[in-house]
C-alpha cells in the first residue's frame, strides 16, 4: 500500500510540473498550439493517436486536465472536449489487439473480437452524437461548469484548499531548479520539464496500475464472475468498481476478452460491465486535477467532470432503449463474423480505425 501511495504522489507531481511546464513555453508558442486544437476534428485525432501510442486515456486526459489548469495560459476547454473524446475512442485499441491473440481460433476468435470491438462502436457512437451537440451547444461544458460551481470550486485561489498541490509544489521544486541550473534558457528549461514530467506520469502511471493489478488481481475475477449471472446494472457498477480500483480501463476490458473467447461470458453480459470501466476510467483526471494551481483548479476539475458526463450521457442515450443498445453489438457481432473470414479485415481494422482515420480526418479539417 506505501508502494501505491508513493507512486501516486508521483504521478500528481508529474502533473504538477507538466503545467508549470506548459506554463513555461510562454504564450505565443502555446497560441500556435491551441489554434490548431480548437478544429475539433484535429483536438478529437490528438485524443486517438495520444491514446493509442500511450496505450492508456488516463495518460491522455490527465495531460489534458494539467494543460487546462495551467496558471497562465491555459488549454481552452472548447478545444480540450474534443481531445478527451478522442481518448475514449484510442484506449479501445488495447482490447481489441488482445482479441487479435484468438485469431488462430475461429469460434473462440470470433467471440472475442465481437466482445472488444463492441468497447470501439458504442464509443464512435457516443462521439458521433455527443461532439455536434457540444460544438453547437456547450452542454457539457456548461453543465461540467455548473457542477464544479455546486460543489464549490471557484477561481482565484481562496476556495479549493489543496494539500496535495502544495506536496508535490514541494517534491517538484528540486527538478525544477536542477533544470533550470543545467538549461539556463527559460524556454528551453519548460522543454525539459515537460518531458521530464511527460515521463514521470507514463512510469508512475504504469507502476501505479500494475501495483493495483496485483492487489486487486484475485477480486478482479471475482468481480467479474459474481456479475456474470446478476442484472445488467451489477455489470455496469462491476465495471466501475474494478476499473477504478485498477486505474485502467483498458485492463477491464482485455480481461473480458479472453473470458468471452472461452465462452465463460456472452456479448451481452461484457457490454454493461465494459460501459462500466468507461466511467471508471474517469476518476483518473479527477485525481489529476488535484494537482492544479488554486487559482485555476476549477478548470481542471471542469474537464475531469466533462469526461464523466461525456460518458455518463452516452450510456443514458445508448443502453436503456433496447433498439439503440442492439445496434454497437450487432455491428461488432457483423464485424466478428467478416474478421473470423479474412484476417486481414481485423488487422486492417485496427490500422484503419485507430491510424487511418485519424490521419483522414487531418486531411478533412484541412
Amino acid at each position: 500500500m506505501l508502494r501505491v501511495l508513493a507512486l501516486l504522489l508521483l504521478f500528481l507531481t508529474g502533473i504538477n510540473g507538466l503545467g508549470k511546464g506548459f506554463n513555461g513555453l510562454g504564450g505565443d508558442l502555446l497560441d500556435h498550439f491551441f489554434e490548431a486544437t480548437s478544429n475539433p476534428f484535429v483536438g478529437l485525432v490528438i485524443g486517438i493517436l495520444g491514446t493509442t501510442l500511450a496505450q492508456s486515456s488516463s495518460v491522455t486526459t490527465s495531460m489534458v486536465v494539467a494543460m487546462v489548469a495551467a496558471p497562465e495560459h491555459p488549454l481552452p476547454i472548447q478545444s480540450a472536449v474534443p481531445i478527451i473524446m478522442g481518448a475514449n475512442i484510442g484506449t479501445t485499441v488495447t482490447n481489441t489487439i488482445v482479441a487479435l491473440g484468438h485469431v488462430s481460433r475461429p469460434d473462440e476468435f470470433r467471440r472475442a473480437f465481437a466482445t472488444a470491438t463492441c468497447h470501439d462502436f458504442f464509443n464512435f457512437i457516443a462521439v458521433a452524437i455527443l461532439l455536434p451537440v457540444e460544438l453547437l451547444t456547450g452542454g457539457l461544458s456548461k453543465a461540467a461548469l455548473g457542477l464544479t460551481e455546486f460543489v464549490g470550486i471557484r477561481g482565484g485561489g481562496g476556495d479549493f484548499p489543496n494539500p496535495v498541490k502544495t506536496i508535490t509544489s514541494a517534491a517538484l521544486r528540486p527538478v525544477t531548479e536542477l533544470i533550470s541550473w543545467v538549461i539556463p534558457t527559460p524556454r528551453l528549461a519548460a522543454v525539459g520539464l515537460i518531458v521530464v514530467s511527460g515521463v514521470v506520469i507514463l512510469a508512475s502511471l504504469s507502476l501505479l496500475v500494475r501495483a493495483l493489478r496485483s492487489l486487486a488481481s484475485g477480486k478482479l475475477q471475482i468481480y467479474v464472475a459474481r456479475s456474470l449471472d446478476a442484472s445488467p446494472w451489477v455489470g455496469f457498477l462491476t465495471g466501475i468498481a474494478v476499473t477504478f480500483m485498477v486505474q485502467s480501463s483498458s485492463i477491464t476490458t482485455s480481461v473480458l476478452v479472453p473470458l468471452a473467447g472461452a465462452g465463460i461470458l456472452t456479448l451481452r453480459q461484457a457490454f454493461p460491465i465494459t460501459l462500466g470501466s468507461n466511467i471508471g476510467t474517469t476518476f483518473t483526471a479527477l485525481l489529476a486535477s488535484m494537482a492544479s494551481e488554486p487559482q485555476t483548479a476549477h478548470f481542471g476539475v471542469q474537464i475531469a467532470l466533462v469526461h464523466l458526463l461525456f460518458n455518463a450521457v452516452g450510456i443514458l442515450l445508448v443502453y436503456p432503449v433496447a433498439r439503440v443498445r442492439e445496434v454497437p453489438l450487432r455491428l461488432a457481432t457483423w464485424l466478428a463474423a467478416v474478421a473470423v473470414r479474412s484476417r486481414k479485415v481485423a488487422l486492417g481494422y485496427v490500422l484503419v480505425l485507430f491510424y487511418g482515420l485519424p490521419a483522414a480526418l487531418v486531411v478533412i479539417s484541412r
